[in-house]
């Protein structure tokens, strides 16, 4: 059996008055956060140990030794602040906000859970200054604190954490040269330099060169340090505070995956293919045991040199060992992307893949591999990458742009908008599209994308439910059309793989009638949501209701005739958005249903999401908006 097992508040007490001295006490802290952060991950089956490892001594020095909020109060407007513009390093802060007695002992095992902790820094949560998730942003949103504070004539200094991958985003640069113009002085950023991205060396995606002569070019005060010895930033908060002509920074050397030694980097990087491969995910089973161990053993000898006793622990949960999970079964589109592009690349010279900082998730990889010069890496930078892709499509290539959804249609939506008004034919793949995974919470959740490319005329929009209509869709935005085309990506498997009847034919503006009925029919699109009304319907089977289930893969294009047919004598028409309720699927159909006379007495609802989506894991977050098979049930079931 496996037990998660977790460092209580007595034990971070019992080392906060002890006689130990400063230092050691900090480093002690520092192994005991690494733990309940690296249990908080386990636990939740997600999120981001690497960057939360190579961040954490800067986080403990802030709130245990360095930053004032235990003298003035977390509520005081005096107060020091500080946020984390990268966000991925949220579960080693929220441990460090644990150990310093902010948040409780319950909140820290919700990591990735409804009405827990949000997979990005949420300003719902005790101790969190900003929402983040959404690089670049970071030092933007410090800069208007620390503004702030000096127009209400409030002391406390601004900190905000960026990433050096994230240094690739233009507003950053923005930031850092209003910073300086606007005498802005009580500012400190603090550079996490472990020199890893996603999951290759910053050096390997986009090279940040002199970084030190980049922010003195740009009017910043800059120190650097080792971002693991205590007593170096010690140092190096003492000499930012002297300085109060500039704004500073910080440049702290770190590792990625500090700590546990085979999740290091860049030692982990060499040992394989050049892939870090602790970026993101929960570990399995065996090397969260090896890294627990390793952890409670090397603070431990922290606490024995300090003639203190060992750790107590306490298990929070006990579970079967390498369990099978779903992830691991299913199938994935992302993976059938991949396969179809290697084969358009090896057809088609004219095509050009163009990736930011995340060609593993987006299927990216063997297209990389077979085609490197018609690959082309971006870095953390979709506006740069947009409009790239603009000037490849005006020579007369076939760029084809991907990132997140959320970043890829809102970030870059100015610069598609000008691609698109030169009539030239891209192809935007928005991965991770939608509600589902819900663990990184709101900046991740991509349910705008539809309508932000639907307000172009020219655009064809996408949503694939299996492997099949994948790789169908896929060739026919690289072939068919000479529109500009958006396909969106679901980045989770579904519960099932969708199947298709044996006539299936991808047409366009049309749909897949994936189940028969009778009562009431409903369209759905992508993996995720018509698993779920593909549960409904055989729930309300059980009640003798019967239930039309039809995959819709066109979300801003219907064939009137197809849909008159379709529909045929249900008297209600459902539409599941995995989007808001306003501009995706739903209101196309409901365009063509008040166009048509046959449809136009029937009745229509739409069923999506209509607030912030919430944050928790799959089952809890569908539930939760209602958007579950039973929940569809209960409410097709009602009006029947």
């Amino acid at each position: 059996m496996l037990n998660i097992s977790f460092i209580p508040y007595k034990e971070f007490d019992r080392v906060k008055n002890s006689e130990a001295g400063k230092f050691d006490k900090l480093k002690i802290i520092g192994g005991m956060c690494r733990i309940n952060a690296l249990s908080a991950v386990k636990k939740a089956g997600s999120g981001h140990l690497g960057s939360s490892m190579s961040s954490m001594d800067i986080n403990v020095m802030l709130y245990m030794s360095e930053m004032n909020i235990h003298d003035v109060g977390i509520d005081s407007p005096d107060r020091d602040l500080y946020s984390s513009s990268k966000g991925h390093d949220c579960p080693g802060q929220y441990a460090v906000l644990f150990g310093a007695g902010i948040l409780s002992f319950e909140k820290l095992q919700m990591l990735r859970r409804l009405g827990g902790l949000d997979g990005h820094p949420d300003v719902k949560i005790p101790g969190i200054e900003a929402n983040t998730g959404s690089l670049g942003m970071g030092i933007s949103k410090a800069k208007g604190m620390a503004l702030a504070k000096k127009l209400r004539g409030n002391d406390g200094r601004v900190f905000v954490m960026t990433g050096d991958g994230e240094l690739q985003e233009g507003q950053i640069w923005e930031s850092l040269q209003t910073a300086a113009y606007q005498k802005i002085t009580n500012i400190n950023v603090l550079v996490d330099f472990n020199k890893i991205q996603t999951d290759k060396s910053v050096d390997n995606i986009i090279d940040l060169c002199e970084l030190e002569r980049k922010f003195e070019i740009f009017g910043w005060h800059v120190h650097r340090c080792d971002g693991h010895d205590f007593e170096a930033l010690d140092k190096a908060f003492k000499k930012l505070s002297s300085i109060n002509d500039k704004p500073k920074v910080l440049i702290a050397d770190t590792v990625k995956g500090k700590g546990i030694s085979f999740m290091e980097g860049p030692a982990s990087l060499e040992k394989g293919s050049g892939i870090y491969e602790w970026h993101s995910g929960a570990p399995d089973d065996d090397s969260y045991e090896a890294g627990l161990k390793e952890l409670l053993d090397n603070t431990n000898a922290l606490l024995n040199e300090a003639g203190m006793d060992p750790l107590s622990v306490e298990i929070v949960e006990t579970r079967e060992k390498n369990r099978v999970r779903l992830k691991d079964t299913a199938e994935k589109v992302v993976n059938a992307y991949g396969e179809a592009l290697v084969e358009l690349g090896k057809e088609r010279e004219d095509i050009v893949v163009l990736d930011a900082d995340l060609s593993a998730d987006c299927g990216l990889r063997p297209f990389e591999t077979a085609f490197p010069d018609r690959f082309l890496e971006n870095g953390i930078a979709e506006q740069d990458m947009v409009s790239a892709a603009g000037g490849l499509a005006l020579q007369g290539l076939l760029p084809i742009a991907n990132s997140f959804g959320v970043f890829l249609a809102s970030r870059a939506n100015e610069q598609i908008y000008n691609n698109a008004t030169e009539n030239t034919k891209i192809i935007y793949v928005c991965h991770y599209s939608g509600l589902i995974p819900a663990g990184p919470g709101k900046s991740h959740q991509s349910l705008r994308d539809i309508s932000l490319f639907g307000a172009l005329p020219n655009c064809v929009i996408i949503e694939p439910c299996n492997a099949i209509e994948t790789k169908a869709a896929t060739n026919w935005c690289a072939g068919d059309t000479k529109d500009t085309c958006m396909m969106r990506l679901a980045i989770s498997p579904s519960p099932r793989t969708i199947e298709f009847p044996e006539q299936y034919s991808f047409e366009f503006g049309k749909g897949t009638v994936l189940k028969d009925g009778k009562d009431a029919v409903i369209f759905a699109y992508g993996p995720v949501m018509l698993n779920e009304t593909l549960l409904a319907a055989e729930l309300l089977e059980k009640e003798n209701i019967s239930l039309k289930v039809v995959d819709m893969p066109w979300l801003n294009r219907v064939d009137g005739q197809w849909l008159e047919d379709t529909a045929g004598d249900c008297k209600s028409i459902y539409v599941l958005d995995n989007h808001s309720t306003y501009g995706g699927l739903g209101d196309c159909l409901l365009n063509a249903v008040m166009s048509s006379k046959k449809l136009i007495e029937k009745k229509f609802q739409k069923l999506g999401i209509d607030e912030y989506p919430a944050c928790g894991t799959p089952k809890e977050t569908l539930a939760y908006h209602k958007l579950d098979g039973k929940s569809i049930a209960d409410i097709v079931g009602e009006a029947v």
